[in-house]
């Protein structure tokens, strides 16, 4: 993807699912099923890398969670990578990291700053989403890319995380700004019960009375104007591809994805829909298939429906007719080969027999955007 011929010296994780798909596509790579604090300093001499690529845990850092920084265990093997590195006895040429967005303010990437300066490092940071590359799916993440001692990059601003910098990611700073409290929504939202939002249709999320709109803004489900017309300029924003490009055939096989009745009366004003010819999909987190809100869109496969039609004046009816009327949308997830293709996943990658769908959509959850990757990757090496 990036057209760098590389050989991996080896890859290191202890999730053993992860390891069993990681096996099945790369068989000849060394694979290391164990901790990072595990391995030695002379077993890190031995492997003389020329670059690491790393996406250390990202709970610590989440703008949901506790944000326990550097107090939280699970930062643990990264500061044991921020030990080792000045102690190598040839340091990597090249270094890349990605994690959430959050990171950025964290006292960890302080650290991380602080040992790149000491070893030598030019770095550049980025907050980079997909559609930046023309995908469309919204996953901002912190990216750093660093190299030693060599010329600063050319487009260096050091100590400052950039979101519009690089003219191949060719965005408009505003969207990405925009995406970004968006995202933020979605974590927001996948965060909450059911039990903590008001279900009140004519109430937004941020506890503005829809009725109070002004007139001709008609809003379906629990959307803010504002929030309609994000959507509506990402549909319209030909700089994206539609969602369709990276779909696959239905077939009989799609029956398992479709919402379940009791999913489509809960959740129905909660769900980001879309629709193939949208360009624009929120960000699958590892819960997706199995929680329905905040976790990613679901596709409308029924293009020819309105949804305006289906939700003007529904949370008046009985439950059956309710669910009559929201069967009509044919609502379904994204199967993990959809969202594999949106990641930038190669059509050759696969997951072993055994692995589930609910697994593929928790790995699928964790990973990374492949295409913003191999870019960066490209633009490191230049």
């Amino acid at each position: 993807e990036s057209c760098t011929y590389a050989e991996v010296v080896a890859a290191v994780d202890v999730n053993t699912l992860a390891n069993d798909v990681y096996k099945h596509n790369f068989p000849s790579t060394p694979l290391w099923a164990k901790t990072i604090e595990g391995i030695t300093l002379k077993e890190f001499d031995k492997l003389s890398f020329d670059m690491i690529l790393m996406s250390p845990p990202c709970q610590p850092f989440t703008r949901i969670g506790l944000q326990g920084d550097l107090s939280d265990p699970r930062t643990k093997s990264f500061l044991y990578i921020l030990d080792i590195l000045p102690r190598l006895q040839k340091l990597p040429k090249y270094l890349l990291l990605e994690n959430v967005k959050g990171f950025e303010s964290s006292s960890a990437r302080n650290e991380l700053l602080q040992t790149l300066a000491t070893c030598g490092f030019k770095y550049q940071e980025f907050l980079l989403s997909p559609t930046c590359l023309g995908i469309p799916n919204s996953r901002l993440r912190y990216f750093l890319i660093a190299k030693l001692h060599q010329e600063p990059f050319s487009f260096q601003a050091s100590g400052q995380v950039s979101v519009f910098v690089l003219l191949e990611f060719a965005s408009d700073p505003e969207d990405l700004l925009k995406e970004e409290v968006a995202d933020k929504v979605s974590e927001t939202s996948s965060a909450l019960s059911s039990e903590e939002k008001n279900l009140d249709p004519n109430v937004g999320p941020d506890c503005s009375s829809k009725k109070s709109l002004p007139k001709g803004s008609f809003l379906f489900k629990l959307e803010t104007v504002e929030e309609m017309e994000r959507k509506h300029n990402q549909d319209n924003d030909s700089s994206i591809q539609m969602l369709k490009d990276f779909l696959e055939e239905e077939n009989k096989e799609m029956s398992q994805y479709f919402l379940p009745p009791k999913s489509l009366l809960r959740y129905a004003f909660l769900l980001d829909i879309v629709k193939p010819t949208c360009r624009r999909s929120t960000c699958f987190t590892k819960g997706y298939g199995h929680y329905v809100e905040g976790t990613g869109s679901v596709l409308q496969t029924a293009v020819d429906v309105e949804l305006e039609s289906v939700f003007k004046h529904i949370d008046k009816l009985p439950e059956e007719e309710k669910l009559k009327k929201l069967s009509t949308l044919k609502l379904r997830y994204f199967t993990p080969r959809e969202i594999a293709n949106l990641h930038g996943f190669p059509l050759e990658f696969g997951f072993p027999e055994k692995v589930t769908v609910k697994q593929c959509y928790r790995l699928l959850g964790n990973s990374l955007n492949v295409h913003v990757v191999a870019k960066l990757i490209s633009i490191l090496l230049e």
